[in-house]
C-alpha cells in the first residue's frame, strides 16, 4: 500500500471538502422551485492557490482566464454554461446586444459572459479568413463559464453557474464535472522550450514596401494614419501548454490586462494588453488614448531622456492626436457628454511607455454594451484614420489573418463591462506560438524604425522564453 504524505492526504479531504459543499449547493439549487434563470453559487476555497494554475489542471479544453488592469479581482474559469457566438460578418451588433442583455436581464453582478471580437469584426469574410486556427473563436464569442475560480482581495472561492430551467435536468452531469476538477492545481513553475524556428510575415522587404506604400497614402491625402502589423511565428521543440506560457508572462508585465481564451478543440489566444478600449460601469464610461512608445531606460538618467523624447516628438504627438480625437468622436454617438484632459500624459510600464489620455463619457440612456462595441472598435490606435480606409488599407496589404489581435477582449455583465485591446499578444497551438504587433504609421514614420519598435514590444514573449534577443539566428522570411 502507498504511504501518503500528511501534506498530500490534508490537500485530498480539503479538495474533497469543497466539491461536496458545492455539490450540494448545486442539487439544492436545482431541487428548489424558486429557483430560475442564470444562478451562482459557491464556496470558499483554502488558499494558496493562483488561479492560473488551477484553470491549468482542469480535464475541460473550454477555459477563459482574465485579470484586469486596476481591478482586484482575477478570475480563472472552465466548462461553458452558456455560449453566445457567431462567424458571420460583418457583425450585426444589435443582434449581439440583443442575445447578450435577454441573458443577462435577470443576472446578477456577478455574471459575465468572457470572451471578444475578431479585428475585423466589420467587413465580410475573405479568402484565408479566419485562418484555419482562427476558426474556433468565430467573428465573436461569448461564453458564461461553468466552473470558476474567483479571487478577490487574496481570497479564493469556487462557482458554479447554473442556467435554470435548462439545467434542471443536468445535475448529475455537472455534479460530475465538478468531481473531476482538479483542487488545489499545480504551483510547478515549469520551464518553457526555447523557440527553434522563426518565421517573419512580412519579412523585412516586404515590410519595407508596406509602410512605403502607406506613406505614399498619407502623402497624397488618402489616409491620415494606418497601423500595420507583423505576425511573428515561433516554432518549439514540444508541444507546449498555453497557460503555461501565460503563467509565465503575467508576472512579468504589471500593470497590464492578462487574458486567455481557449474555445474547445482549438489553440488558445493569450496576452498582456497594456490598453483599455473601455470599461463601463452602469452609465458611466472610461475610454483611453494610446499611441506612441520608448523603451524604458536601464538609469533614471536615461529613462527621463525616453520620456521626454517621447513627450516632445512631433510625430507620435500627432499619432496620439487621431486617437485621442477619434475616440472622442465615437464616444459621442453614445454618450450625452465627453470629456478629454487638455494635457496628454504617459502610460509608463516595466519594459516601455506611450503617450496616454483618459477619456471619460456619460452613457445615453438605455445604451447597450454591443453599442458602445460598435462604435469604439476597432480605435485609430491598432486601425488608423479614416477608419475605414485605414481598414481596408489593412486587409489588403497584410498578408495574414490578425483574427483576434487587435480586437476587443474582455468581458460583460448586466450593467457593467470592461475591454482591453487585444494587444502584445499571440496564438499558441502545439508546437508554435504566433506572435502579432504592430504600429502606427503616420508622416515622419521610417520602416526600420517602425521595424524596431514591434521587435520591442514582442519582447516580453521572448524574454519569457529565455531569448534575450527576439532577433533569432535561425529567422526565415515568408
Amino acid at each position: 500500500m502507498l504511504d501518503l504524505d500528511p501534506t498530500v492526504i490534508h490537500d485530498i479531504d480539503r479538495a474533497d471538502d469543497v466539491r461536496t459543499a458545492l455539490a450540494d449547493q448545486i442539487r439544492d439549487t436545482i431541487q428548489s422551485p424558486t429557483a430560475c434563470g442564470t444562478v451562482r453559487v459557491g464556496v470558499p476555497v483554502p488558499g494558496p492557490m493562483r488561479p492560473i494554475d488551477w484553470v491549468r489542471a482542469q480535464p475541460s479544453s473550454e477555459a477563459v482566464y482574465w485579470s484586469g488592469r486596476d481591478e482586484d479581482r482575477t478570475v480563472a474559469a472552465c466548462g461553458a454554461a452558456d455560449v453566445v457566438s457567431g462567424s458571420a460578418a460583418p457583425v450585426d451588433y444589435g443582434a449581439l446586444g440583443r442575445a447578450l442583455d435577454e441573458r443577462l436581464d435577470e443576472a446578477g453582478p456577478g455574471v459575465r459572459y468572457y470572451g471578444g471580437m475578431r479585428f475585423d469584426a466589420g467587413q465580410p469574410m475573405a479568402q484565408g479568413r479566419p485562418d484555419r486556427r482562427w476558426a474556433p473563436f468565430g467573428t465573436y464569442r461569448f461564453v458564461l463559464p461553468r466552473f470558476e475560480l474567483v479571487e478577490t482581495d487574496g481570497a479564493l472561492r469556487l462557482v458554479c453557474t447554473l442556467v435554470l430551467p435548462r439545467d434542471a435536468d443536468r445535475a448529475d452531469e455537472i455534479i460530475g464535472a465538478l468531481g473531476a476538477a482538479a483542487l488545489p492545481g499545480p504551483s510547478d513553475h515549469t520551464a518553457l522550450p526555447r523557440p527553434r524556428r522563426r518565421q517573419d510575415v512580412p519579412g523585412d522587404e516586404e515590410w519595407t514596401d508596406m509602410v512605403r506604400w502607406a506613406l505614399d497614402a498619407i502623402d497624397g491625402g488618402a489616409l491620415d494614419k494606418v497601423v500595420l502589423a507583423r505576425r511573428v511565428a515561433l516554432s518549439l521543440g514540444a508541444s507546449m501548454d498555453p497557460l503555461l506560457v501565460l503563467s509565465h508572462l503575467e508576472p512579468a508585465t504589471p500593470e497590464c490586462y492578462h487574458f486567455a481564451v481557449r474555445p474547445a478543440n482549438g489553440a488558445a489566444f493569450v496576452g498582456a494588453s497594456p490598453e483599455r478600449l473601455f470599461r463601463r460601469d452602469g452609465r458611466t464610461l472610461v475610454s483611453e488614448a494610446v499611441a506612441g512608445t520608448r523603451p524604458r531606460g536601464e538609469t533614471e538618467r536615461e529613462d527621463e531622456a525616453l520620456r521626454n523624447e517621447l513627450l516632445r516628438s512631433p510625430k507620435e504627438r500627432r499619432e496620439h492626436a487621431f486617437v485621442r480625437d477619434a475616440i472622442q468622436d465615437d464616444l459621442a454617438r453614445v454618450c450625452s457628454t465627453v470629456r478629454v484632459p487638455e494635457e496628454t500624459g504617459e502610460l509608463a510600464l516595466a519594459r516601455r511607455r506611450h503617450l496616454h489620455a483618459r477619456v471619460t463619457g456619460t452613457l445615453q440612456p438605455d445604451t447597450a454594451t454591443a453599442d458602445v462595441l460598435k462604435a469604439l472598435h476597432p480605435t485609430p490606435a491598432v486601425c488608423g484614420v479614416p477608419t475605414a480606409d485605414a481598414a481596408a488599407a489593412i486587409r489588403a496589404q497584410e498578408p495574414f489573418d490578425r483574427g483576434w489581435y487587435a480586437g476587443p477582449v474582455g468581458w460583460v455583465g448586466r450593467d457593467a463591462a470592461e475591454f482591453a485591446v487585444g494587444l502584445r499578444a499571440g496564438l499558441v497551438e502545439e508546437t508554435q506560438i504566433a506572435l502579432f504587433s504592430g504600429a502606427g504609421i503616420v508622416e515622419g514614420s521610417a520602416p526600420g524604425r517602425e521595424w524596431k519598435e514591434i521587435e520591442q514590444k514582442i519582447g516580453d514573449f521572448a524574454a519569457i522564453m529565455g531569448v534575450s534577443d527576439p532577433r533569432m539566428a535561425s529567422r526565415q522570411s515568408s
